[in-house]
């Protein structure tokens, strides 16, 4: 959707830079690249966070932690959710009232508090709307 914000949950960005995951590599690229171009992504500290506990240590070829670096200074450029006392009070709420996980209900309070038409995650029920953000798997091919 031209000109909606789109937040981007850790997973997506983890296989941007994970060589080894084959399609989800790819179109986790291809997604980073337009957002990029548009200018329409939106990170949180958490994200930032997850992904270089992730990249420096979980995956089969794991990057040094100078790379890894770079990559979040280049994210840093982007609008960044700063995750503060109040997101935390907000997660939990959105914990309480849906049921999702607390690290997920961070995700979708930074998600919301940033301003996102649509979360990109795979953790998340594709098609849900929570507060007025939509939930989109960009893993799942769609017709047309």
């Amino acid at each position: 959707m031209p000109g909606d914000k789109i937040f981007l949950d850790t997973n997506i960005i983890v296989y941007a830079y994970d060589t080894s995951a084959g399609e989800k590599h790819e179109k986790a690229a291809n997604t980073i690249v337009d957002l990029w171009d548009s200018g329409l992504g939106l990170i949180s500290t958490q994200v930032l966070q997850e992904f270089f506990v992730t990249v420096t240590a979980k995956l089969p070829k794991p990057l040094e932690p100078g790379p890894a670096s770079e990559i979040i200074s280049d994210f840093l450029k982007w609008d960044v959710v700063i995750n503060d006392g109040d997101i935390i009070l907000d997660a939990i709420e959105i914990q309480t009232e849906y049921g999702y996980s607390f690290w997920d209900s961070m995700i979708i309070t930074s998600a919301i508090k940033g301003g996102a038409d649509l979360l990109f995650t795979e953790d998340l029920t594709d098609g849900h709307s929570i507060k007025g953000v939509a939930v989109v798997n960009p893993f799942i091919v769609r017709d047309g």
